[in-house]
């Protein structure tokens, strides 16, 4: 990874995604002073150094920043030092400096089999046990999912799945934001009223078997410029998809 990030060139490949994932090989190469050839060697250096991840949407490959391996690193030698005041000081950096990313991408291994990770995802007394959501539905295209949480159950016609097709790809929206659901995590009326208003956002799972293992990447975007929604689901996807790997790797989820 330290070898992938020493060139100026894939360091600008990463900055470029920070601003706007998910892009292609001719977006990347736009405005670079070099050959779409040279360009896509240094894109399989940062994956085969795990920053960069890809997936096929039609015909176009698009391309994700993973900044996992940057932060396991952070953790590995800051956790040594004041932990609490960088991160002060690379939150205030980034509210200042960074642009909005309003799609992300988490990867995960998991020991398990398409079949039974596909389940999990699917399965409403699997998502109970390591997200605390009861997700239900027939999971076919068009048909719409539920939510079940803390009681409240949420479900309209928007919020539908888009791709299904087990045990490799799912995709759908997110639940919507009801005054029910806003009472349960301790909403105002005027935070339901607004957050509602937002654009629907999309997730979706791909899976693919690795020899025993299966990797999971799980792309979720669709946010508005500035959405308050966001912040919130991307620093949850990391906790429940930990969860998931633990619960099917030994059987229990980590504690709530």
């Amino acid at each position: 990874m330290f070898r992938a990030l020493a060139d100026p060139t894939r360091r600008a490949l990463l900055d470029r995604l920070e601003e706007r994932n998910g892009q292609t090989l001719a977006e990347l190469c736009d405005g670079l002073a070099m050959a779409r050839q040279s360009v896509s060697k240094h894109l399989r250096l940062l994956e085969d150094a795990g920053l960069v991840t890809t997936h096929w949407r039609g015909r176009e490959k698009l391309h994700f920043l993973d900044a996992a391996p940057i932060n396991a690193i952070a953790d590995r030698w800051l956790s040594r030092y004041d932990r609490r005041r960088a991160q002060a000081l690379a939150d205030l950096e980034t509210a200042l400096e960074a642009a909005p990313m309003n799609e992300f991408v988490y990867t995960t291994y998991i020991r398990t089999t398409p079949e039974t990770l596909w389940e999990a995802l699917t399965d409403p007394a699997f998502t109970s046990r390591y997200w605390g959501v009861e997700l239900t539905s027939d999971w076919q295209v068009g048909s719409v999912v539920s939510w079940r949480f803390s009681g409240v159950t949420m479900a309209d016609e928007r919020g539908v799945v888009v791709e299904s097709d087990p045990p490799r790809r799912l995709a759908y929206h997110w639940h919507p934001i009801t005054p029910e659901f806003g009472k349960a995590i301790d909403l105002s009326d005027d935070d339901v009223t607004r957050l509602a208003a937002e654009p629907r956002s999309l997730v979706t799972f791909d899976l693919e078997q690795q020899g025993e293992l299966v990797r999971l990447r799980v792309t979720h975007g669709g946010f508005a410029e500035g959405s308050e929604l966001l912040p919130g689901i991307s620093e949850g996807w990391p906790a429940i998809l930990a969860s998931l790997k633990t619960l099917l790797e030994t059987g229990k989820p980590l504690p709530a």
